[in-house]
């Protein structure tokens, strides 16, 4: 009778154990899985995403999103980042969900230099690289042995290269393309002395340089005016083929329905309305 009753006790027990890890589960399926935007499918209950940025454009063009989002049951934590290389870490550590802040050269260079596998979800906006004034206020007053700061990262760099080449001031190889350094120069005829600096110190750096190639959002951060660049990258030239800012995350949330419905709402009309409004042609939306 003994044995029966503690044989019973442990089945109640069993039973209770894992019914207790079925409804654990079923709640975080519930969470992970809830519906995607769109007219086929709603989320069926509240999602937190969270998305590391840059400050300027991106964190700004977040906060449009986030109402939106919140709409179709999705909290929208926007994790403000000043460099380039946190938002990425962050999504492979797992502390994000995706982050915007990139074009796919540069996480293409980033995934090979650690490793990793992130991918792009979808391209958002285009941010034209301009050459801005330091000491030199006209580039036809650049002299021999001027110094022009540039990014120092290698994509980056290859973007400068392509937009100084675009103004005569270099030549490259022919086939340089978005992969060009400083080793590609086949012509500079006055013998530009290149700084290389870190994209966001660019604008500081102005006074102690003759030009500045800048980021278009570390150039807004600085207070730059796109409207006053010296020159500025051809919208239909292979920069704005190439450097459209992506929305990122890892190849297991890439389908994840809280990522879709983000990238749906940012390549939207609302979107590009305040982009359009807000930056001065320093930042093109590619959608909407």
């Amino acid at each position: 009778m003994k044995n029966i009753f503690k044989k019973a006790i442990a089945a109640g027990l069993l039973l209770a154990i894992t019914g207790s890890f079925a409804a654990c589960s079923q709640a975080k399926a519930t969470t992970v899985n809830a519906g995607t935007v769109g007219s086929d499918t709603q989320v069926t209950e509240n999602v937190v995403l969270t998305v590391g940025a840059n400050i300027t454009p991106h964190a700004e063009i977040l906060e449009v999103a986030k109402p939106i989002l919140a709409e179709q049951g999705i909290t929208l934590e926007i994790v403000r980042l000043e460099d380039s290389v946190t938002p990425n870490t962050g999504v492979i550590e797992g502390s994000l969900d995706a982050n915007y802040f990139q074009h796919v050269p540069y996480l293409e260079q980033f995934n090979k230099e650690n490793g990793s596998d992130l991918v792009s979800v979808g391209a958002v906006h285009y941010e034209p690289f301009g050459i801005y004034a330091g000491r030199v206020k006209d580039l036809k007053d650049l002299q021999d042995g001027a110094v022009i700061a540039v990014p120092n990262n290698v994509t980056n760099e290859a973007r400068a290269l392509l937009l100084l080449a675009q103004e005569g001031i270099i030549k490259l190889k022919d086939d340089a393309g978005i992969n060009a350094t400083v080793e590609d120069i086949v012509e500079n005829p006055l013998n530009i002395q290149f700084k290389e600096l870190a994209p966001e110190q660019l604008v500081a750096a102005l006074p102690d340089v003759d030009v500045a190639v800048i980021n278009g959002n570390y150039a807004i951060e600085g207070g730059l005016h796109v409207s006053e660049a010296l020159a500025v990258e051809a919208n239909d030239g292979l920069a704005a083929q190439t450097y459209g800012n992506i929305i990122a995350t890892s190849p297991d949330k890439a389908n994840d329905p809280a990522v879709k419905a983000l990238v749906e709402v940012l390549q939207g009309p609302e979107v590009a309305k305040f982009i359009e409004d807000t930056y001065d042609g320093a930042v093109v939306p590619l959608f909407g």
